[in-house]
């Protein structure tokens, strides 16, 4: 079948699958439906071929089989599934993120730029019209106030008069609509760091909410939040893989088990514990960038009072380049703040996929389960093997690469999202953390880790066979090729490459082991004695307007102090 006419089928193949969920109360996203007919497909035991064309009843039964998976609301592998589609249609890295959410603000304020880069002003009133919607307009851009707010008008028109006069309106008007442009950015910014600095010194900042305070506030709160989440999700994990261990040394529990989907369950656990991890690394990054620029502003604002000290009159070009750098940082002070509470609202949205677990494992079930076993965490099953390394003498063809030995180490990309690839696929399906000190093995430059020695060894023997156990073992769990991050070796399914998710993070030896050194979120900040409310919002993407209420749940004294905070870009006040 020609691509597009296969394309146009699983479109038809989609859209009637939608809509029979919808019939039956459930409302799907086109992309989880077209996940789902690829984990469909791609399932052996659903006996399709992918290299015939698919007939009228190929069809018929992939469609019954998907809606039949979509409506199982008590199945861990489509919350699994649902989660993956939700995180990779809503996370983006750091600078992606920062990227789009200037881009966004850029066309929120294009209507009000082009009213004054194409005003023809000539008479007194059109002129003070027009000065008064550039002080709109560097109130938008800035996000420091309302532009209906009279006293921030006041202020702002104050400071923009003293670089930008009346008189000034005339020159403006012959210049380009380039250069235009131009000058107001460079306004905003001068006009910015003017009311930076007279609210630093206590003459001003009539609506500038005390960003670098509400973030050293917000980010403990809400690494806090994630760390407790984190911690549960691992105990979870820990407890499950306990029970899939000792089911592997006792076959006859399988069968017993199989309605439980404990494999399932895990790979549930697991999946969310990464996404948390993901989220937790870029809090961790917010609350650097957010240290650093705390010192910047003390830095700035010192140079800026040495320079205006005691003096009447100073250059402008000594002046205002300080009054742009302090702009220029404000606006990333605001950025952080977006970001922090984007990820706070990511982060809540995934609780939700874990719905099964209680329905499936409650207490005495998993109780019961545990009985007469262990429960390790991931850094004890690796400091368990420390010791046992791999010995160069015994290969000759295969190279291995060890810390001591290996620029970069830490870096190193490691497959299977850092898990044993061995163990998995000798006891269908058990996720162990690898341990790169053991021996980091490099082929067809790829990196895999192991959980001992043994397992490096039986591995090392036929590489190729135990990839392909681990590809077909993902065809059964669909899940699993987001999970262990396998997108390349399915990439060759051309018909159904709209359902590939994208590929979002790549494991490294580094988060597999930091995360483990990591004590708690103290690491980041010093949390104070005071709790504070961690930002959510409904949307995510470039969020909606935002408050932040700073000391909600009170301090050390009795009464509460409140203070509410809008965390948004004025910008979204048009």
């Amino acid at each position: 079948m020609p691509l597009t006419q296969a394309e146009s089928v699983i479109k038809n193949i989609i859209r009637e699958i939608g809509q029979e969920c919808a019939a039956h109360g459930e409302i799907v996203s086109e992309t989880l439906v077209a996940f789902m007919v690829k984990a469909v497909v791609l399932d052996p035991s659903n006996g399709f071929n992918m290299d015939r064309t698919l007939m009228k009843s190929d069809v018929q039964k992939l469609v019954k089989l998907c809606v039949a998976r979509l409506l199982d609301n008590k199945n861990p592998s489509l919350d699994t599934i649902k989660m993956q589609v939700y995180f990779d249609m809503n996370y983006t890295s750091r600078e992606e993120f920062l990227e789009e959410h200037h881009r966004v603000l850029e066309s929120r304020l294009g209507s009000v730029s082009r009213e004054i880069t194409d005003n023809r002003a000539c008479a007194r009133e059109e002129l003070e019209s027009l000065y008064r919607k550039i002080v709109s307009y560097v109130l938008l851009r800035s996000g420091l106030g309302s532009p209906t707010d009279i006293k921030i008008v006041r202020e702002a028109t104050a400071a923009l008069q003293s670089v930008f006069p009346h008189s000034e309106l005339g020159t403006f008007l012959t210049l380009t609509k380039k250069d235009k442009e131009r000058q107001l950015k460079e306004l905003t910014m001068i006009v910015t760091g003017i009311r930076l600095f007279n609210r630093d010194c206590g003459k001003g900042g009539e609506g500038i909410d005390d960003l670098p305070a509400i973030l050293h506030e917000a980010i403990p709160a809400t690494t806090q939040h994630i760390d407790s989440q984190l911690q549960i999700a691992q105990d979870q994990v820990y407890r499950y893989t306990a029970i899939l261990e000792k089911v592997t040394k006792n076959p006859l529990m399988s069968k017993e088990l199989e309605p439980y989907m404990l494999k399932e369950a895990l790979y549930n656990v697991r999946q969310y514990e990464v996404f948390l991890q993901i989220i937790l690394s870029d809090i961790i990054t917010c609350a650097q960038e957010v240290e650093i620029m705390i010192k910047q502003l003390g830095a700035q604002l010192e140079l800026l009072k040495s320079t205006v000290k005691s003096r009447t009159a100073i250059p402008t070009s000594q002046v205002f380049p300080i009054f742009i750098s302090l702009a220029s940082l404000w606006t990333s002070f605001q950025d952080e703040t977006v970001l922090i509470s984007v990820l706070s609202s990511l982060t809540s949205h995934l609780e939700p996929f874990l719905g099964a677990h209680e329905l499936l494992f409650p207490d005495r079930i998993m109780q019961s389960l545990l009985d007469d076993v262990t429960v390790k965490t991931d850094v004890c099953r690796i400091k368990e093997h420390m010791e046992d390394r791999v010995r160069l003498t015994d290969f000759k063809k295969l190279e291995w690469l060890f810390p001591e030995t290996t620029a970069n180490f830490e870096k190193l990309l490691i497959q299977y999202r850092g898990f044993c690839g061995y163990t998995f696929a000798t006891t269908d399906g058990l996720l162990l953390p690898g341990n790169p000190t053991i021996g980091i093995l490099k082929y067809k430059e790829k990196y895999y880790t192991f959980n001992t020695r043994e397992a490096a060894y039986s591995f090392a023997e036929n590489p190729e066979y135990y990839i392909g156990l681990i590809k077909e073992k993902a065809k059964k769990n669909a899940e699993l090729i987001q999970l262990l991050e396998l997108h390349q070796q399915f990439e060759t399914l051309v018909p159904y490459s709209q359902a590939n998710l994208r590929q979002k993070i790549t494991h490294s030896v580094q988060t597999d082991l930091s995360h483990m050194r990591r004590e708690n979120c103290s690491q980041v900040y010093p949390l104070k004695d005071a709790s504070t409310q961690s930002n959510r919002e409904g949307s995510t993407g470039v969020p909606k307007p935002q408050i932040y209420i700073a000391g909600l749940r009170g301090g050390r004294s009795k009464t509460t102090h409140a203070v509410k905070v809008n965390l948004t870009r004025a910008v979204d006040e048009t």
